[in-house]
C-alpha cells in the first residue's frame, strides 16, 4: 500500500508539474524504479503514465497548430516519429544495468537544461530559416534523444524549433506539443509492442497525472512560473544525486 501511495503522489504531482511548466518525469520515473521496477520497464511504464497531458495539451494550442504549413507540418511529424521510433528502439536494445548507469547523467543533463534553458534559447537567438531537410534532420535528433528518454524534451525541442527559424513563441508552443505527442504515441506503442509497460501500474498511474493535470491548470494561476521552475529544478537536482550515489 505505500508503494501504491507513492507511485499515485508521484504521478499526480507529475501531471501537475507537466501541466504548469515540465519536469513530471523527474517523479515518475524515480518513484517506478524505487518500487522496484527494472530500469528500462521504469522509463516505458513513465512514458505511459505522462501520455495523456500531451493530447490534452495539443488540443489546448490546436489554433496555433493550425498556422505551420500543412505540407511542413507533415514533413516535422514524420521526422519526429522516425526519430520517437528509433529512440524507442535503442531503449529496448539497452540493458537495465547499462541504462542505471545512463540515468543519472541523463537526469542532470535534463535538470540543467530545464534550469537554464531560457538562457539557452536567448542565447540562440534568432536564426536564419533553416532548409526543410535540415529542420527535419534536427528534429530527428531531438525525437530520438525523446523516444530514449523523455526528461527535458520540451526544452530541447523549442530550442531546436527557434534554431530552425521559427520566433512567435505560442506558434513554438503549439507545435513543440504536437511534437512531443508524436513522440510518445511512437514511444508507447513501441514499448507496448515489446511488452516491457508494467500495465497496471501504468494505468493507475495515468489516471493520477490526468487528474494532477487539471489541478495543474488551476494552480498555474496562482503559482508564479519562476518559483515552480526553481522548485523542479531542486527536485531534479535531488533525483540526479541519488542515482549518482545508487549507481
Amino acid at each position: 500500500m505505500l508503494d501504491w501511495f507513492y507511485l499515485l503522489t508521484a504521478a499526480f504531482l507529475a501531471g501537475i508539474l507537466n501541466a504548469v511548466a515540465g519536469g513530471g518525469s523527474f517523479l515518475t520515473l524515480p518513484a517506478l524504479i524505487s518500487s522496484g521496477v527494472p530500469p528500462v520497464a521504469a522509463n516505458a511504464t513513465s512514458a505511459v503514465a505522462v501520455f495523456p497531458g500531451y493530447l490534452g495539451a495539443v488540443a489546448g494550442f490546436r489554433r496555433e497548430i493550425r498556422r505551420i504549413e500543412p505540407a511542413l507540418l507533415g514533413w516535422y511529424c514524420a521526422a519526429s516519429l522516425a526519430g520517437g521510433f528509433g529512440g524507442a528502439l535503442l531503449l529496448l536494445i539497452t540493458s537495465n544495468q547499462v541504462f542505471s548507469m545512463l540515468i543519472p547523467w541523463l537526469l542532470l543533463f535534463a535538470t540543467l537544461l530545464f534550469g537554464f534553458g531560457e538562457s539557452l534559447l536567448v542565447r540562440l537567438g534568432r536564426r536564419t530559416l533553416l532548409t526543410r531537410a535540415k529542420g527535419c534532420g534536427i528534429l530527428f535528433v531531438v525525437a530520438l534523444y525523446g523516444g530514449y528518454f523523455n526528461g527535458g524534451l520540451g526544452i530541447i525541442l523549442l530550442a531546436a524549433l527557434l534554431f530552425i527559424g521559427l520566433t512567435d513563441l505560442n506558434v513554438m508552443n503549439g507545435l513543440k506539443n504536437g511534437i512531443s505527442f508524436v513522440i510518445a504515441c511512437i514511444s508507447v506503442i513501441t514499448f507496448a509492442a515489446a511488452g516491457i509497460v508494467h500495465w497496471r501500474v501504468g494505468l493507475v498511474m495515468m489516471i493520477a497525472a490526468t487528474c494532477g493535470g487539471y489541478v495543474g491548470a488551476v494552480v498555474a494561476r496562482r503559482i508564479p512560473s519562476g518559483l515552480l521552475k526553481y522548485m523542479i529544478t531542486i527536485i531534479g537536482l535531488l533525483m540526479t544525486i541519488i542515482f549518482f550515489i545508487r549507481s
